[in-house]
C-alpha cells in the first residue's frame, strides 16, 4: 500500500487533509499530524509513530512536509529511520494542495520512487501560476 503522510507546523497538515477529503473524498491511506504551537519534538515524534505503527517495510511511503528543513520534516524522517522503513520513503517539502490531491490519486501500481516524486512535483508546479486579471473600472470583484 502507499501511504500518504503529511506533516507540518501547525495545522496546515490537517487543512490540507480535510481539503482533500472535499475534493476527492475520504482516504484510507492519507494521514497526517502537525507539530501545534508549544509542543516539543517528543510529543510530536509519539504523535507522529502513533500514525505510522500500521505502516511496514512493503509500504510505500510519500512524506509531505511543509518545510524542507523544518522539525516536523526533520523528525518525520528519523522516525522512520529508527524504524526502518527509509527503503521506501519519498520525501517532498514545500506541500501544497495539488500536490496533496495528485499523491492521492495516483496509480498505485505505480512504485518506481523516481516516478511518484515527478508526477507529484509536476503537477505541483503546474498549478504555480500568476493570475492575469482583466477588471475595468466598472467591474465588481
Amino acid at each position: 500500500m502507499r501511504y500518504i503522510i503529511l506533516v507540518s507546523h501547525g495545522e496546515f497538515a490537517s487543512g490540507l487533509k480535510n481539503a482533500t477529503s472535499m475534493l476527492i473524498g475520504s482516504q484510507k491511506n492519507l494521514l497526517c499530524t502537525g507539530m501545534l504551537d508549544g509542543m516539543g519534538a517528543d510529543s510530536f515524534v509519539e504523535n507522529f509513530r502513533s500514525l505510522i505503527k500500521a505502516i511496514t517495510q512493503e509500504d510505500q511511503i510519500v512524506l509531505l512536509a511543509d518545510l524542507a528543513e523544518g522539525s516536523p520534516m526533520t523528525n518525520a524522517l528519523n522516525t522512520l529511520s529508527e524504524c526502518g522503513l527509509m527503503g521506501n520513503v519519498i520525501a517532498i517539502a514545500g506541500m501544497n494542495l495539488p500536490m496533496v490531491v495528485t499523491a492521492a490519486m495516483l496509480d498505485e501500481d505505480l512504485l518506481d520512487k523516481e516516478a511518484v516524486a515527478q508526477a507529484i512535483l509536476e503537477e505541483a508546479h503546474n498549478q504555480l501560476r500568476t493570475m492575469q486579471l482583466d477588471i475595468g473600472e466598472d467591474d465588481e470583484i
